[in-house]
Parts: structure tokens; sequence; C-alpha cells
């Protein structure tokens, strides 16, 4: 793996045309540019007061602070006991020795800090080295963002709804908040096509202008977007679990017979499998491919990240999950359903399963039953990172040769 490293960045203190007091928040790159210009005295004072507060405090400092990460670029900072003046500096090392870079002493103070540049795709656990002593790190993945996630000039943008608080009949007792995108191209006089999100909180907040310049590209079709939360019970607790990783056609018909008729009271949709997908991430990821297996002739399209295709919904046999999909595909008639994955070698590994392992062996199981399928395997961990960065392109590759 390639670790292209630049150490130590951010603006001048004295003299630039921004001095780093005005700046709004501490970046990779201003801390990159402000380190480069090797500060002393009161701005070297001024810079490891800054990085105090903006990585978190003193205390987050001392115990080893979390990375901040500006798409490849990730700063790294830590304040330490004065050392000896011989002693070595602070280290950024990453567990698999994959990585390693000194940080840089602020000035005369006990602040050390560092930016390294990454390779797109870089993840790795990391912490900071002391001398003998190891602290703070975590998780860590870099991607550049694609140029269809940010706003474009001139691209119409979409509108963004949130709709009243659903309570459902088919999961009972549930009551749930949701938001609707409706495309700035869209006309009453032309039913749209309709994607469904679950977890979508965090995918109504940049999925919009991705579908904003795809639609403007004509790389998709016209596209209402649904996101979805999880129901909430009337105790308080979540029935994400049930309703995600259950392999049963329940979701499905909570999906036809309540959300989408709703939908068409504010847009009016396309009702042809050819026309509608529906995405999630982890066990929404696995609800979303059992929606189109259920019903096919309803869904076929199907963007899955860090899908739970593993024992979760264990039930009372203790082995009713989703780790059953491999088999079902191989051995159940081919369904006219297209199946985007993508999943990351640090995925979780647990009593439940392993999720690397799972999604590579339904990606083997897609291909042996002949399924137009993609698996996109990368070094992530659970999280949303790498779909998020490949998102523009699973979205043309999922539509493309659309026909309504």
């Amino acid at each position: 793996m390639r670790l292209a490293i630049a150490c130590v960045a951010g603006v001048m203190l004295l003299g630039a045309p921004t001095p780093l007091q005005d700046v709004a928040a501490l970046t990779p790159r201003t801390l990159q540019a402000a380190l480069e210009a090797k500060p002393a005295s009161a701005d070297a004072d001024r810079l490891a007061e800054r990085i105090r507060k903006d990585f978190g405090g003193p205390e987050a400092l001392a115990s080893g602070a979390p990375a901040k990460i500006d798409e490849l670029l990730v700063a790294f900072a830590v304040e330490t006991a004065p050392l000896a003046a011989n002693a070595p500096a602070p280290r950024v090392v990453s567990d698999a020795v994959l990585f390693s870079m000194a940080l840089t002493r602020v000035g005369a103070t006990n602040v050390y800090a560092g930016v390294a540049e990454l390779a797109h795709g870089t993840a790795f656990t990391w912490h900071y080295e002391i001398g003998p002593r190891r602290l703070g790190g975590g998780q860590l993945e870099a991607y550049e963002t694609h140029p269809d996630s940010k706003e474009q000039p001139g691209v119409p943008k979409g509108t963004v709804k949130q709709m009243p608080p659903w309570q459902s009949k088919i999961f009972p007792g549930t009551t749930r908040d949701w938001w609707v995108y409706v495309p700035a191209q869209y006309r009453p006089a032309s039913p749209a096509a309709v994607m469904v999100f679950q977890d979508g909180a965090g995918p109504k907040d940049y999925v919009p202008t991705v579908f904003d310049n795809l639609i403007a590209k004509k790389d998709m079709p016209v596209t209402v977007g649904i996101f979805l939360q999880p129901g909430t019970r009337a105790d308080g607790g979540s029935n994400r679990s049930f309703e995600y990783d259950t392999l049963s056609d329940q979701y499905a018909r909570f999906l036809l017979e309540e959300i989408l008729p709703e939908v068409e009271k504010t847009a009016t949709l396309r009702r042809d499998a050819a026309s509608r997908a529906i995405s999630g991430a982890s066990s929404g990821g696995i609800c979303a491919f059992t929606v189109a297996w259920e019903r096919p002739n309803e869904f076929s399209k199907v963007l899955s990240w860090i899908g739970s295709f593993t024992n979760i919904a264990s039930g009372k046999t203790v082995r009713e999950g989703g780790h059953n999909y491999e088999a079902m595909v191989r051995k159940t008639p081919r369904k006219p359903i297209r199946v985007f994955l993508q999943d990351g070698a640090n995925d979780l590994d647990n009593a439940n399963g392993n999720w690397p392992l799972a999604n590579q062996t339904l990606a083997k199981s897609l291909s042996f039953a002949r399924y137009d399928y993609r698996f996109e395997y990368g070094q992530g961990f659970h999280s949303n990172r790498h779909g998020r960065a490949i998102l523009p392109d699973s979205l043309r590759w999922l539509w493309r040769g659309y026909q309504p």
C-alpha cells in the first residue's frame, strides 16, 4: 500500500493574508501550512493553544487526540510532559506497521502535531507512541471526495422535505422520522423513478447533491429519494434490527402498502421494478437486499454498503439469519435484480459472523447464479466512508441502461 506522507501543515502566523486566529476551524490543510511556517515564541504558543482547542481540549490532547481527516489529509496532535533533550519525538504508528510518522514540536511547547497525505482508500488502526507509552488512536480511512458528491454551479437543486412522523400498521406500535427528496426536474405529468434509503437521517444530508448532479447529467433518471429511519417502539427502544435483519417480506410490505402510497400524495412515482431502487448500510444493506429478494417484481436495484449478511436475526433455531442468503442465491432460480455490494477487509468479526467473508461469499454466490452484480472490496472498516466515496459511480452502474 502506498502511503504518501507530507508532514506538518497550516497558515502563516504573522504577515499572512489570513492569520491563524481568524481561521474558522483548524483543518489538516491549515495546520499543515502553520507547521511548515516553523512558528516560534508567541506565534508557536498561539498555534499550540489553537491545537488544544480544536483537537478537543487539553485533556483530549494529553490522552492522544483523535485524528482530523479531510479527504486524503490527516492531522494528528498530542501533548506530553516535558521530554528529555535527547528523547525521540512522539510518533503516529499504525498497528499493522504500514505507517509511521514523527510529529513536529510546536515551538518550545509540549504540543506535537503533524499532517500526513495518504493514498486513496488507505485504512488502518493506529496509535501514538511516546517513548515506551502507547495512547490514543483508533480506526482511520482516507478517501477523495468524488466531484459528483460536491455541489456544482448551474446544477438545478432538488428539495428535501421532512415528513410528519409515520406511525406504522405493518410494524404496529412504531413511529419513525422520514424525509422525501424531489428533484428540480420532476414534473407531475411524468412519473418519477424512486430510490429508498434505510437509516435515512444520514443519507438525506449527502445523497441529494449526488442525485442533483447525476440527474442533470442524465446518468440516472429523474428520481425521488425516500429517506427512512427505523421505527421507534412505544417504550423508546429501536425496532431497527427486527425490521432490517429479519428475512421476511414484512419490510417490503411496509414500503409498498404504507410509504410509497403516502409519497404519491407528494409526487407521482413509476411503479415498474426497473424504476425502483433501494439502499442501506450494515443491517440496512441486508434489508435492501431482502426487499428486492422478496419483491423482485417491485424493486429491481439494490445498493448495499457493509451489508450484514450474517446471523444477526438468528431466531429460535439460532440459524435463521442473513448468512443463509449465500446458499439461497445458489439454490433459487435467478431473480431479475441488480446488486451492488461494498465492503472492506477491516469490517466486523463477531459472534454473528465475519462481515468481509459474508460479503465475499454472497458475491461469489451472485456470480455463480449469473446475477447482474458488482462487488467493491476495499480496506475499510464498518463505516460508510468507502461507500460515500464511490456513491456517484455506484449509482451510475446501478441505473445504467435504464429502460422504464
